[in-house]
């Protein structure tokens, strides 16, 4: 993979922890806000167990997410996340993602009914950044 080009990707996951998850049900897209936090290029956000969310990865982990682009036309560079999302349920990664902002939801880091979708991607495309040529793209 060309350095300069991940290094660039992961400038936009660690400025930009807010970004759209979508999901399929029924042959239709569904997109939410979510929180998220990234190990390299991978990507893990927090969910309730009981959310609907986590039926449509456990029938389709195809998920798209788009992180990035913070203002009109200044600091727009973006990325488009193709990946595959499990349920992950490790408390070790609960506890490396745990923040005072969770207590809002969750007990604690242990509470059963917290989860984490772990999202592998497979395509990264980088756009809307003035100083390269893009979109480019990363297959993983």
């Amino acid at each position: 993979m060309n350095e300069d080009l991940k290094k660039r990707i992961k400038t936009v996951l660690e400025g930009n922890s807010v970004g759209v998850l979508a999901t399929i049900k029924d042959d239709q897209p569904y997109a939410r806000y979510m929180t998220f936090w990234h190990d390299e290029l991978v990507l893990y956000t927090p969910t309730r167990a009981d959310a609907h969310k986590v039926e449509d990865i456990e029938a389709n982990p195809n998920v798209h997410i788009l992180l990035g682009y913070e203002d009109e036309g200044q600091g727009d560079t973006f990325v488009e996340i193709e990946a595959e999302a499990v349920i992950e349920d490790d408390a070790d990664v609960k506890a490396w993602m745990w923040s005072e902002r969770m207590d809002q939801r969750y007990n604690d880091p242990e509470d059963p009914a917290l989860i984490v979708l772990k999202c592998t991607p497979s395509v990264i495309r980088y756009r809307n950044d003035d100083d390269i040529n893009t979109p480019q793209e990363v297959r993983l």
